[in-house]
């Protein structure tokens, strides 16, 4: 789940991690009350999206002036925001970030983030700080510092003075990021983040050091026991699809495709994704609808992908095992007559029952194709697609 970055900045303050004085706006009128608390000449006005550039599609702006603010957080409010991390629709920006605005002496990049190999956390960090980490990876390779932290260790003090050191710094500078470093990542292993990326940590002015940009992700299974982030989330800044998925315990990612796939197990379902691939077509989405799926829960999977208006063709690729075939017939026919089925759905499959389920199919009503194998279903959804065309 990712939040904002003011969401992100008030959870590492709790921590002890230094950040500029702000307050978070939804509508313009607020606005006033917070310039006449910051009292500061220069004010920068952040449009709150999940995506990064945000200051090359206009939603960052340094103001000169109380009335500057004003107008500026009242054109940003409202705002259709594109950057190459949306969509080709944008985000629209519903709430404004109101912070002091520093000069800025130098610039660091700082990232914790979840190591899949270790199972353990890398620490990411550069001299290079407020661009793209991407395009310092590529041209200054050796300007990125890495440093991996084993499974169930903390980070100790002598760690963050060797980031420290790497970045440059020194004196009272050094003793200040080394605070804000142990803090950031007392934060990131208290809350189950899966990534904390700061982008600049600024050194201003006194030698301060600041974390003046935030992006926060955390994982979805720990939320559980971090109420306080989960009653973070923005439903708005998420695919209304992959909300209802949610709600129904299903594992959804939307796509750029046109084929619908609903399939049990990961496994399967990327392989059945390269598979329509392979055979020149493009998934719609990721749907896993895991273990022992209710024909209630079949039901809605197929009606959430069904909804997509991208999806002009759907292919099921089923293994039941937990899973009753049977179970995955009814829930798809049930789910046919409530949607008026119109679009081609070919559906593969084996397991339990699998005998009754293919005869359910048969015997719907319902222009639904059942195949034997998986590579007779990939060619099978993709031509009849291409015939709709």
């Amino acid at each position: 789940m990712d939040i904002h970055e003011y969401q992100a900045k008030q959870l590492l303050s709790k921590y002890g991690v230094s950040i500029p004085p702000g307050e978070v706006v939804y509508q313009t009128h607020e606005a006033e009350n917070i310039v006449s608390w910051l009292n500061e000449e220069k004010i920068i006005v952040k449009a709150q999206v999940h995506a990064g550039g945000r200051g090359k599609a206009g939603g960052v702006k340094v103001c000169n002036n109380h009335q500057e603010v004003i107008k500026t957080v009242d054109k940003m409010i409202g705002m259709r925001i594109i950057t190459p991390q949306t969509s080709e629709e944008g985000k629209i920006v519903t709430r404004v970030y109101l912070e002091k605005a520093y000069e800025i002496k130098k610039e660091f990049y700082f990232c914790i983030t979840v190591d899949r190999e270790t199972g353990g956390n890398t620490i990411i960090s550069s001299k290079k700080g407020g661009v793209d980490i991407e395009e310092v990876a590529e041209k200054y390779p050796d300007e990125i510092f890495k440093m991996k932290i084993s499974p169930g260790s903390d980070l100790l003090t002598h760690h963050a003075r060797t980031i420290v050191y790497n970045l440059g710094l020194s004196g009272n500078a050094a003793k200040k990021a080394q605070k804000n470093i142990l803090g950031i990542y007392k934060a990131f292993t208290s809350l189950d983040a899966a990534m904390i990326e700061v982008n600049p940590l600024a050194v201003v002015n006194d030698d301060d050091i600041l974390v003046l940009d935030c992006k926060s992700s955390f994982d979805d299974n720990a939320l559980y026991r971090q109420r306080q982030v989960a009653e973070m989330k923005d439903e708005n800044e998420y695919d209304p699809l992959e909300l209802e998925a949610a709600r129904h315990d299903l594992n959804y990612v939307k796509l750029d495709g046109n084929i619908g796939l609903m399939v049990n197990g990961a496994g399967l379902s990327m392989a059945t994704m390269d598979i329509i691939k392979h055979y020149g077509g493009e998934a719609a989405n990721f749907m896993d609808v895991a273990g022992a799926a209710t024909p209630e829960r079949v039901a809605a999977a197929f009606k959430l992908i069904y909804r997509d208006s991208d999806v002009k063709g759907i292919l099921i690729n089923i293994f039941g095992g937990m899973m009753r075939c049977n179970d995955i017939a009814e829930g798809l026919v049930n789910a046919s007559k409530e949607v008026g089925l119109d679009k081609p759905l070919v559906v593969r499959l084996e397991g339990t029952n699998v005998e009754m389920g293919m005869e359910i199919l048969k015997n719907s009503g319902f222009p639904i194709k059942p195949v034997d194998t998986m590579e007779q279903a990939a060619k099978d959804v993709v031509t009849l697609v291409k015939e709709k065309k």
